[in-house]
């Protein structure tokens, strides 16, 4: 079942699925309604009616042929007048008496009830390659007469269309779900046909030992059916080697996040760039070669926002399904869709009653299929572009250049004083706001947040190069004087201009030392931040006077002395820097071009900047005449120094913040259009990537929210998240999976964060998008009952992190080619690369954690030579060797990591994978008899 059906293709083929088939659902009668088989309560999933088939003595026209047989089973209830196909089996090869591992159920959607009527036909396929078969012979039954039948066994001669006798078959009911005294006792002997043992089983699969587990139903469960839906479901009976049987629920669903997710991400997207584009509006007036090129930047950066705009507007407009396949992923107006995005889910139940659910994500490999695939993928566009990138460095006329961890540092920076002036203004009302009130906990307690984030922000804005930068900015200024610090700067003035041919900065004057403008700099700069510490300093003094003469208010002969001291309080290290007040409407000295905010009336007296020596703080706040002005009144003590310190902070940031867009512009200047192009590939592959990230956390956490192990491995060292790729290496395979490398590799920078759902309708359990490129912030909302079960550190908000690996192996003809004709060095460098990380993980995890966290396994190989043998075969460089996927499967599974599966389209490729694995897992996890691995694996595959 895995991958193969997709939704937007069902309507073209000719024979459709079984899952396709569904009975119709009518308004039934009052007298109906109570003979409707019901589902157990406690399990959605259940199936309210389950039987097997088999078959004897099954005649062809040809005698000396055997038929290659499947049961199609169709159905009607009253009063429907016509026959609706429910299900139907494998086909098994050249045999007259074929027994059949798939069961047919009967879910509570089906409606059935004991009327319902139920038609069994047995098919031959002369040719399964063109699809060729004919009707061997069918059989009627009644539910009602399954159900009566003592042993719940009813034994049907096949007639043909002619009412021929062409053989027998014989149906067999592994669940009722009658009334508690009516149901089979588990303890009865157990029955067979042709050998084969049937187990009637009559507790649900949520029963364990007694002790019922709370199971996540993708139909039923409030969070997972908010985010998956159109579940298909099919059930399986396969023999283990001790002569039981497995109960096996295969189920595959698709997600509303396929198209929710791609909305919020492409708004996030619109809003960075239209944000950066305001940056760069908001720098000032600039000489002209600056403005050209800053006027070039903003042009490419519209083009973007537009192509944005209308991906955006699509999306909203789109009233389509959720699920996008194969055939529309190179479809412009969806390409930010993943395609054919899956969960496949394998719920097992053994003969003790134990359940153990398998889910894997498949998805069509994150690629951008509406660009193309000429130009290569990301792995290489992004190397081109280095190479520019480093090529235009050296043949620039800029006279900075700034490394690549530079430009790093710039957006920290930017970042840091976006959230920490916001948090400076924030704890700065609040402290007004307990002095207003009189509260001195609440003053003690916001002080001490408020300095912590203002020293925060002055450390930020107190290193190198974001002076370097302010500087770089002035001296873009069409017109910029400096001078010396000091009394004798007037003859050592120098005046730089920019020449409007040129980016670089000419010195003119009677001195031409460029040491002299950047010490200077240095020192302005230095007396902006300074400023801030220095009015935080005289706000924990007068809070701290305050507070104690609230504490001790008879002590009165203390209160000269005190405030003569005031002024002291805000001279800290004096003798190597005083705090001077630079009113920030001065600021137009240097900026000509921006408008300052109002400021308040009680700010101090405008004063040049470039002066040395200004008045310090205590002349303005520190007297003793501001404390005796409000003797009673906290808020208007303090009110003026808030306004001071709001001020210089919004000052310091706004200069801060100016000086490093212009730092990012001159490093994207040169090649700003082939960024954005790359940028836009990127955010394409990502968002397919983070979509089906998203879907795989959901499930894990909803399924481990009871697993203790997990959810402490989960906030100590992140999700393993394990990408399987089945892409050749040859042709457009090749540039796709350079995308799905690069989109794998940039999870990396989204974390997720858990809380509790305001509301209990689908949408408020749909999960939030926050942040931008440099870091994305996933926030899933939980039901409180749900959230409630989580540890301590998880419900504080703690941000989860993701390691994702990625291992690729070809496997179809085109790989072939590759390894013949073409270049594998991909496919080994992508493994090793993930086998590095992967080990890091287990690293990380053994230094940390306990190995009771990871889930139990009935391997004999540990995970310690799990590794030991990836690494072997990664470094190998085997042909086609899926030994690496196999054991890189098991390693995650057992790392309580989330599965996730592709090829070009998650159909074929992928169907085999998933197929194969769950196999697998069967016989080496759960004990199915190996001689029938080969039908179980054709029971999923058809």
């Amino acid at each position: 079942m895995a991958g193969v059906r997709e939704r937007g293709e069902r309507g073209s083929r000719i024979q459709r699925p079984w899952s396709v088939y569904r009975a119709s659902t009518f308004e039934l009668s009052s007298e109906m309604i109570g003979l409707a088989l019901a589902g157990n309560s406690q399990d959605p999933d259940e199936p309210v009616l389950e039987f097997s088939v088999a078959c004897t003595d099954l005649l062809t026209p040809a005698p000396d042929r055997k038929p290659n047989s499947f049961v199609a089973v169709s159905c009607t209830t009253p009063p429907q007048a016509f026959w609706t196909k429910h299900a139907q089996t494998e086909v098994i090869e050249g045999t007259s008496n074929p027994i059949f591992l798939s069961s047919i159920a009967f879910f509570q959607e089906s409606n059935i009830n004991q009327q319902t009527q139920v038609k069994v036909a047995v098919y031959d396929v002369k040719d399964r390659s063109q699809g060729t078969m004919y009707l061997l012979g069918s059989a009627l039954f009644p539910v009602k007469e399954l159900l009566q039948e003592r042993s719940h066994r009813l034994q049907l001669e096949l007639r043909s269309a002619e009412n021929q006798r062409v053989g027998n078959v014989t149906i067999a009911a592994w669940q009722m779900e009658e009334r508690a005294d009516q149901r089979m006792s588990a303890g009865r002997l157990p029955d067979s046909i042709n050998g084969r043992t049937m187990l009637p089983v009559d507790e649900s699969l949520t029963e364990s030992m007694g002790v019922r587990i709370k199971y996540a139903s993708l139909c039923k469960d409030t969070l997972l059916r908010s985010v998956f839906g159109g579940t298909m479901s099919r059930m399986y009976r396969f023999p283990t080697t001790d002569g039981n049987h497995l109960r096996v629920l295969e189920q595959m669903a698709e997600s509303v996040l396929s198209l929710n997710i791609p909305r919020q991400f492409v708004k996030l997207l619109l809003e960075e760039d239209a944000a950066r584009v305001c940056e760069l509006e908001e720098l000032g007036e600039l000489s002209p070669c600056w403005e050209n090129l800053r006027r070039q930047i903003v042009s490419q950066y519209q083009t973007i926002i537009l192509a944005y705009q209308e991906t955006l507007s699509d999306l909203t407009d789109y009233r389509g399904p959720s699920f996008k396949a194969s055939n529309l992923k190179a479809e412009r107006k969806l390409e930010f869709m993943p395609t054919n995005l899956h969960v496949q889910r394998m719920r097992v139940q053994d003969q003790l009653g134990f359940e153990h659910t398998y889910d894997v994500i498949t998805i069509g490999a994150p690629a951008a299929h509406c660009q193309g695939f000429k130009n290569s993928g990301l792995r290489k566009l992004i190397q081109k572009f280095e190479e520019a990138k480093k090529h235009s460095a050296l043949s620039s006329s800029q006279s900075i250049v700034y490394i690549p961890q530079d430009i790093v540092r710039a957006k920290e920076i930017i970042a840091h004083i976006n959230t920490l002036k916001t948090q400076v203004s924030y704890y700065a009302e609040r402290l007004s706001r307990a002095a207003k009130d009189r509260s001195a906990s609440g003053l003690e307690r916001t002080l001490a947040i408020l300095s912590d984030k203002t020293r925060q922000l002055v450390t930020v804005c107190d290193c190198k190069l974001l002076a370097s930068a302010i500087q770089a900015l002035d001296a873009a200024r069409p017109e910029y004087i400096a001078s010396k610090a000091s009394p004798s700067a007037d003859s050592e003035q120098v005046v730089l201009r920019n020449d409007q041919d040129t980016l670089l900065a000419k010195w003119s004057g009677s001195n031409s030392r460029t040491s002299l403008h950047a010490d200077w700099h240095e020192e302005e700069w230095e007396k902006v931040w300074v400023n801030v510490d220095k009015s935080l300093e005289c706000i924990i003094q007068r809070v701290g006077k305050l507070l104690q003469k609230e504490r001790r208010p008879s002590v009165s002969s203390q209160d000269s002395t005190q405030s003569d001291l005031q002024g002291g309080a805000c001279k800290k290290d004096e003798g190597k820097r005083r705090a001077f007040w630079i009113n920030p409407e001065s600021t137009s000295q240097e900026s000509p071009s921006s408008s300052s905010p109002s400021r308040s009336s009680s700010s101090p007296p405008p004063s040049s900047s470039s002066l040395p020596a200004l008045s310090s703080a205590q002349e303005f706040y520190g007297s003793p005449s501001a404390e005796e002005a409000y003797p009673g009144e906290w808020s208007e003590a303090l009110f003026p120094l808030l306004t001071t310190l709001t001020e210089c902070v919004a000052m310091m940031s706004d200069k801060a913040k100016k000086s490093m867009v212009f730092l990012l512009m001159q490093d994207s200047a040169p090649t700003i259009a082939m960024d954005l192009s790359l940028q836009y590939r990127r955010d394409v592959v990502f968002c397919q990537t983070l979509t089906a990230l998203i879907c795989g956390f959901i499930i894990k956490l909803r399924n481990c929210l009871r697993d203790n192990g997990f959810l402490r491995q989960l906030y100590t060292i992140g999700l393993l998240a394990q990408f399987e790729s089945l892409l050749s290496t040859y042709g457009e395979e090749l540039a796709m999976l350079e995308d799905m490398s690069v989109g794998i590799m940039d999870l990396r920078n989204v974390t997720f964060k858990v809380t509790q759902a305001t509301g209990s309708s689908a949408p408020d359990m749909l999960p939030i998008i926050t942040g931008n490129r440099d870091g994305f912030n996933v926030r899933i909302p939980l039901p409180g009952t749900m959230f409630d079960a989580l540890p301590r550190e998880i419900q504080s908000g703690m941000l989860l992190r993701v390691q994702p690996v990625h291992f690729n192996v070809g496997i179809n003809e085109q790989q072939t080619l590759a390894e013949k004709f073409g270049d594998t060095s991909l496919q080994e460098v992508i493994n090793l690369e993930s086998l590095s990380r992967l080990n890091s993980y287990y690293e990380q995890f053994k230094e940390v954690l306990p190995e009771d966290c990871l889930p139990r396994s009935r391997s004999q190989t540990c995970l310690p030579e799990l590794l030991r043998f990836l690494g072997q075969n990664v470094h190998a460089r085997k042909n086609k060797n899926v030994d690496i996927l196999w054991q890189a499967a098991e390693i995650c599974r057992r790392l309580n990591g989330v599965r996730f599966t592709s090829c070009k389209s998650a159909k074929d490729r992928t169907a085999m994978s998933v197929t194969l694995e769950q196999c697998l897992i069967l016989q080496h996890e759960h004990g199915m008899a190996p001689q029938v691995f080969t039908q179980a694996l054709d029971c999923m595959r058809r």
